[in-house]
């Protein structure tokens, strides 16, 4: 088994009202807003380390979470925040993920070329004069993987820890199947 590192979750929610930006940048010490700039406000957390972006209509984006107890801790302490500055909230937020980013490392090096070759085109894009991966699409669960002749990957676009790790076994099985795991780093001859 792979080990898999989640580098970040995304998850947004609705507060189902309209929020006054500029009374809650300065109600939020540490709030950032400029309009011209960026319609919302960026509200930055230090435990969990995050960002949540705050915009007029009461979405909230979170990113920069390591899982979605992260996300759930930030946007709890956005929205007591909010509330201790006198923004009444009526509903508890649904969050729903948008995105996980995990990182992970095959411990073998790769030839990007042979891959491209045997995973198919109509998967597959590899242009290493534009960037140095390939870029694998996984049709389920639905998620882009980024590998590297180095043996490491990042997995993108994933709803939920499983799919990625879903994801990540099935590139290394097909990969082990095909034989294209060059010498494991790390191993004796």
């Amino acid at each position: 088994m792979t080990k898999i590192r989640i580098e970040n979750v995304v998850a947004s929610t609705s507060l189902d009202r309209e929020l006054d930006l500029h009374a809650i940048s300065l109600a939020l010490e540490g709030a950032e807003y400029d309009p011209e700039r960026f319609p919302g406000l960026i509200y930055r957390l230090k435990e969990p380390k995050t960002a949540s972006l705050l915009f007029r209509s009461g979405k909230i984006v979170c990113t920069g979470g390591k899982s979605l107890v992260d996300v759930k801790m930030a946007i709890s302490k956005v929205t007591k925040q909010l509330e201790a500055a006198g923004i009444h909230i009526k509903i508890e937020p649904k969050i729903e993920v948008q995105n996980i980013v995990a990182s992970s490392d095959l411990e073998s090096e790769i030839n990007l070329n042979a891959v491209a070759i045997s995973l198919g085109l109509e998967r597959v894009e590899y242009e290493p004069e534009q960037f140095p991966g390939l870029v694998y699409r996984v049709a389920s669960p639905k998620v882009v993987i980024l590998l590297f002749g180095t043996g490491k990957l990042v997995c993108t676009g994933a709803r939920t820890p499983e799919d990625v790790e879903v994801a990540v076994n099935k590139i290394a099985e097909e990969l082990r199947v095909a034989g294209l795991l060059l010498s494991e780093r790390g191993a004796t001859n």
